[in-house]
């Protein structure tokens, strides 16, 4: 029977080749119409025979192209018309904007790469090389829909031969908007100091990868802005990298040649190796083998290294014929400071490089790379960014009007529209004036591509966060949200929660209902409300932010609160340099000057990290603990562990709280036992998990009505082993366990979760 459909396809299908691809499906099954590009969606106007309706319309939805991500298909029986082909039409823009899927930047995929290698093709050696599966995206839009006129592509003009393939409908390249070769594309320089022209075009390829050879910095332009490079063999030159950088100890991201070079120095299973090789050209952190030959300041005092490979056509070129093998990959910025990529930025950047490899295509929207781990069983993001961000969410309520700012550390915003929820892309820590002003760019993009104006702004409840200060900028509603309750959300909004479950929320620092320092948290709710059930009990951080940078006064705080006499004395013989600086502290928490109190994982792992002499001053966030929890990567074995003591004491009717006093005592006694270090981390990491269970049974047994659903959020589960091991304890304990997959852990998953309770608190109000 021969009919005629509307099919309306929504998700992540605009520059991702759909069109080409539909194109090719009515081909292949006889059928007649159109297929066009509108803002939010790809409308297709289809008749032939049922059965091969049918077939297409199975292919669509179960072989999309690789970047495609469908997310909803709507068919619709119409009128005939009678095509006499299959045509692709030029995109809609009347369309009012609802909630455009903006596709993200993908690495080069084989069959340009193929080009790339190849002498007899066009454009063989070409930098810029694309197709619709790979290349710039979300890096260069302006405006929406995603054509070549509304992107920084706008100002080459096609060649003959470029326009052919773009309007082809059977080409690979048809309607790739950066399709370009080396008549009419992008050019490349390579500029010294001074920015004078040293070398174009190929030249500045060879050129760049003889001064990285002899130990030079180059900053080098990519997708999402310029990498600070230089060869990741020679620790001389990773030195100097990080004094110009001001990052002492932050490991640096390592490029390697190929998989086989990445697999040389790292183990790599077939998940990270499929993560490695992924269209997101992501950064992924892998084991260090013990033969690893690279200099240990690529990553001081860790097992761990962030791996990337080559994802773009310049970056294959600078290894190919070359000696390099290895390049440290950097955000060409000031430790703190936004990720420069326009050519005004090069005056902040020569202070950095020795040379600048740049080229005439403009970012409009500068983008972090992605890092990742894989804990065995999911990934998990250390930074949402390119090849993941931006990503739409369903959210189950209508979240119009509402944009959500995130946290101060990690930020990310998302913004409303409809029932969806947009997640930018991570921004950083929202440390000055400089972070605060690109928050504002990234954000105002988002406003006008979706056409947000909004009515309410959802902020963490923290007074003294930068995203509080932002708000005011803006005269409309703010609503302030509990920093573990956004957290609590975000899992249970991306794993479709909407019933009342438990939570245990383990991070670095957020502000609580009563005025002090969370981060310890077990919670039961939705996106409605919530009740704190437990949490780890406080103790004093002397100097607030100062001892969070200093994790060795925070365990000076830790001692002389919990243990007393005793206490002082043991912060004597661990501290014996600090003498002076205890009696001060001591007098700042007798006298509460300048001293909150907290009760956080995160400052938790810092006391011990501190407390064993891993790490007393933290030279980025998170140090101390990342440090600590390395040394579970280090004995592969799985050791027996014993667990420390611990109490749970019920403080009133309705609230438990943890007591980890005996615990650090027998640390404390296990260091001057001369205990190995590896066994002492591994019982503290044992005893964590073990208290998390305890108190959640402790709950339970007090409120058996509660649903045995638990969600795990928050920075600390960055922690794989803690993750594993305390997800493998509760379903022992038959609880249905749930923790962030796609939504980051951190406070980079937190705007989600604001975004959510604001919804709700509004509908609350409204009704």
């Amino acid at each position: 029977m021969y009919q005629a459909l509307n099919i309306i396809v929504k998700g992540k299908v605009q520059g991702v080749g759909f069109r080409p691809f539909v194109y090719a499906l009515s081909k292949k099954y006889n059928l007649k119409g159109t297929v066009q590009n509108n803002i939010e969606s790809v409308s297709i106007m289809i008749e032939g025979e049922e059965e091969q309706l049918s077939k297409m319309i199975n292919e669509l939805n179960m072989n999309p192209p690789k970047l495609a991500k469908i997310t909803e298909i709507k068919t619709q029986k119409i009128m005939l018309k009678n095509y006499q082909d299959f045509t692709i039409i030029q995109s809609s823009v009347d369309k009012q904007i609802s909630s455009p899927t903006i596709p993200q930047d993908a690495a080069i995929c084989e069959h340009c790469l193929e080009e790339l290698r190849d002498p007899q093709n066009r454009r063989f050696h070409y930098p810029f090389i694309n197709c619709t599966q790979c290349g710039p995206r979300y890096s260069i839009i302006h405006r929406f829909p995603y054509d070549r006129p509304y992107t920084t592509m706008a100002k080459f003009q096609m060649c003959p031969a470029c326009q052919d393939e773009y309007e082809n409908p059977q080409n690979r390249r048809h309607h790739a908007q950066p399709v370009c070769c080396i008549h009419c594309g992008p050019t490349l320089k390579l500029l010294n100091s001074k920015e004078e022209l040293i070398a174009d075009n190929l030249n500045a390829i060879s050129k760049t990868a003889e001064l990285l050879k002899h130990g030079k910095i180059v900053a080098i332009k990519g997708i999402g802005g310029y990498h600070l490079a230089c060869d990741a063999k020679q620790e001389k030159v990773i030195d100097l990298l990080r004094k110009r950088k001001r990052r002492p100890q932050k490991p640096l991201a390592i490029m390697a040649k190929s998989l086989e070079w990445a697999q040389q120095i790292c183990d790599v299973s077939p998940t990270e190796e499929e993560l490695l090789t992924s269209s997101a050209g992501t950064i992924v952190l892998l084991h260090r083998k013990f033969e690893n030959t690279l200099p240990h300041n690529i990553a001081p005092g860790l097992t761990s290294m962030g791996i990337m490979l080559p994802y773009t056509p310049i970056h294959y070129l600078l290894f190919e014929g070359t000696e390099l093998e290895y390049l440290v990959m950097t955000s060409a910025n000031t430790s703190g400071f936004p990720i420069s990529y326009n050519d005004s930025d090069h005056e902040n950047i020569r202070g950095l490089c020795d040379y600048l490899l740049t080229h005439d295509r403009e970012i409009a929207h500068p983008i972090e790379d992605s890092v990742v781990l894989h804990d065995g069983k999911n990934k998990v993001f250390i930074r949402r960014a390119r090849g993941f961000a931006p990503e739409t969410i369903e959210s189950g309520v209508d979240v119009s009007r509402i944009i959500a700012f995130g946290g101060n550390q990690k930020n990310a915003f998302a913004i409303g529209s409809q029932k969806d929820i947009i997640l930018s892309p991570q921004i950083g820590q929202l440390e000055n004036e400089e972070m605060m002003n690109h928050f504002n760019e990234q954000l105002d993009a988002f406003k006008k591509w979706y056409g947000v104006d909004e009515k309410y702004i959802a902020v963490d409840m923290h007074p003294f966060y930068a995203t509080t200060m932002l708000a005011k900028q803006h005269k409309v509603q703010t609503m302030f949200i509990q920093h573990h309750h956004a957290h609590h959300v975000s899992c249970m909004a991306e794993h479709n929660l909407t019933e009342p479950c438990l939570g245990i929320i383990l991070d670095g620092t957020g502000y609580g209902e009563d005025g002090h320092i969370w981060g310890f948290e077990f919670l039961y709710g939705d996106a409605k409300k919530f009740r704190r059930l437990g949490h780890l009990r406080y103790t004093p951080l002397p100097g607030g932010e100062k001892a969070v940078k200093e994790p060795w006064r925070n365990a000076v705080g830790m001692l002389l609160y919990a243990l007393k006499e005793e206490g002082k004395e043991f912060a004597t013989k661990l501290f014996p340099e600090k003498l002076k600086e205890l009696d001060v502290i001591e007098q700042m928490i007798r006298k509460q000057v300048n001293t909150p109190m907290a009760g956080t994982c995160g400052r938790l792992f810092d006391a011990v990290s501190a407390i064993l002499g891993i790490c007393t001053i933290s030279t980025y966030e998170g140090e101390a603990a990342i440090k600590l929890s390395d040394y579970m990567n280090r004995d592969l074995i799985d050791r027996p562990t014993t667990c420390y003591p611990f109490q749970i004491i019920q403080n009133n009717e309705m609230e438990f709280e943890l007591n980890l006093s005996a615990m650090i005592r027998q640390i404390i006694r296990n260091k001057f036992e001369q205990k190995p270090l590896i066994e002492i981390i591994h019982n503290f990491h044992q005893t964590i998990v073990e208290s998390c269970v305890q108190m959640i049974l402790t709950i339970i047994k007090k409120f058996p009505h509660m649903e045995r659903n638990i969600v795990l959020s928050g920075g600390s589960f960055q922690n794989t082993y803690l993750s594993s091991k305390l997800q493998n304890r509760l379903k022992e304990e038959a609880f249905n366990v749930f923790i962030n997959q796609n939504i980051p852990c951190h406070d980079g998953g937190l705007a989600i979760g604001q975004l959510i309770i604001a919804a709700n608190k509004i509908a609350e109000n409204n009704r």
